[in-house]
């Protein structure tokens, strides 16, 4: 979709009246050596055009008298399409079987194993539960040979991969990108109505992303569910991602249709950064924003100083050039420390919606240590090995966020190449009604990178801890 001479990347619609053959989606990344192929797949290329499509939907609106439409929690001006409240029906059913199976009241160091009976609860009902709440056109839409699954198959394997593991007792980034899967394959299998741009996506997001994440909260709260992973997304938060992109969408300058992604400043009256620091802001912001509600959550569930707790999103709360920066940092940071991270990906099983299959337009990746964070099969490429130092950087030293400087930043100790991501060429990606859609360049994070962690994010507390008066805030925080 062009939007007054500005390309919109959209995910594409499949073609009902083509033939398509749908596939039982299994695991394919095995090794972290996989990762890299993965990074220039198809899948990979259509996650991160959904994830652009819905943040740039977020972004408050101009309006024609001047003034702006924000896009705050429970908005009144989104609407619901009957598709998203029956997205919202399904959710509340998930929601019912928490009552069904209360946690076990044994003693326990790590998660509570009801979880367990949880899931099994949800797999066994879950083939009903799609049946009540999608259609039977999506469901049944049949593969091109004879025998073959059905669109069901693909779309149950994402939704029950979206609520953690019953195994493993934990959630993480992984499940969350899972259930992004799961509302990208509605989407391309048409599930949701084709309307203006941006009106759909901020009722899916709205609608039914931040309710699915106020449920993982409660999930996590109940079944005490460990972080999927050492820490979460190495240093950011133990489970989620997403609403940090959205929420800092929300709170970005507004734009038009004409307008390129802003990637500095923010909306009038937006909280500042530093707020996150503030328990009582974020308490009131909470209610209207998916990044306060984020921060919100850490609050509930830790104690002690939020720059010991959650450094790096301390770290990011000293940016001073507005929530437009922390959303450009954001959406570089999912590439490289979600989408690029093999115990991250690793799980995530492939099918026809979301395919392995290389995309013909890929740039391929160079090894990083992104993509070496794993089970190895093969050498590693000389260059591809962990910092060559654990020391961490002294009282004085700088500890933003590597991106939070005009100039790309990172820490000294790690390799790293640039190479543009394989979505990033401008060409046709899908289309909306009958136009081709064009990729918007303008805020396409790049490719596989080095860690956009903070570099003390590693050792515990900030570098300034080391001081005997505590705390401070790196200088450009001030």
């Amino acid at each position: 979709m062009s939007a007054g001479g500005v390309p919109v990347r959209v995910l594409a619609v499949l073609d009902p009246s083509a033939p398509h053959e749908f596939v039982e989606p299994t695991k394919r990344i095995n090794e972290s050596q996989d990762v890299p192929a993965f990074l220039t797949s198809k899948a990979y290329s259509d996650i991160m055009t959904f994830v652009l499509q819905l943040n740039r939907a977020m972004f408050p609106t101009k309006l024609p008298d001047g003034s702006m439409q924000s896009w705050p929690l429970e908005s009144e001006a989104v609407q619901f399409s009957a598709p998203i409240r029956q997205l919202q029906v399904l959710l509340s059913k998930v929601e019912d079987i928490v009552q069904e199976v209360p946690p076990d009241s044994g003693p326990r160091r790590f998660g509570n194993i009801s979880f367990r009976k949880w899931h099994e609860v949800l797999a066994s009902r879950a083939p009903a539960m799609l049946r009540e709440c999608l259609s039977a056109e999506l469901l049944d839409r049949p593969s091109s040979s004879a025998g073959g699954v059905t669109a069901e198959a693909e779309l149950e394997a994402y939704f029950l991969g979206s609520w953690g593991s019953g195994q493993r007792l934990d959630y993480g980034t992984g499940h969350e990108l899972s259930f992004l899967a799961f509302l990208g394959a509605i989407w391309k299998l048409n599930g949701f109505p084709q309307s203006e741009f941006g009106v759909e996506e901020r009722a899916l997001v709205l609608g039914v992303i931040e309710p699915y994440l106020e449920l993982i909260r409660l999930l996590i709260k109940t079944y005490t569910l460990e972080p999927a992973g050492s820490h979460g997304v190495w240093g950011l938060d133990d489970h989620s991602f997403v609403p940090y992109i959205f929420g800092s969408a929300q709170l970005s300058p507004a734009i038009d249709y004409t307008d390129l992604t802003p990637e500095e400043g923010s909306a009038p009256g937006a909280p500042d950064p530093s707020h996150v620091v503030k328990p009582a802001i974020v308490e009131r912001e909470r209610r209207l924003n998916l990044y306060f509600s984020a921060i919100g959550f850490i609050y509930d569930v830790k104690k002690g100083p939020f720059w010991e707790h959650s450094p790096m999103l301390y770290d990011i709360s000293g940016i001073r050039a507005g929530w437009g920066k922390i959303n450009k940092g954001m959406l570089k940071m999912y590439n490289a420390e979600v989408l690029s991270k093999f115990p991250v990906v690793q799980h995530f099983p492939f099918g026809s919606l979301f395919s392995f299959d290389r995309d013909p337009s890929a740039v391929a990746p160079p090894t990083t240590v992104h993509t070496t964070s794993g089970p190895q099969g093969r050498p590693v490429a000389p260059d591809a090995g962990p910092p060559t130092t654990s020391a961490r950087p002294s009282a004085d030293a700088s500890t933003r966020a590597p991106w939070a400087n005009a100039e790309s930043h990172t820490p000294s100790t790690l390799p790293m190449r640039s190479t543009a991501a394989p979505w990033a060429a401008a060409r046709s990606t899908g289309v909306l009604g009958n136009k081709p859609v064009l990729p918007d360049t303008s805020r396409l994070p790049p490719g596989p990178m080095a860690p956009t962690r903070a570099p003390w994010a590693n050792a515990g507390n900030p570098p300034s801890a080391q001081n005997q008066d505590g705390p401070t805030r790196a200088p450009w925080a001030k």
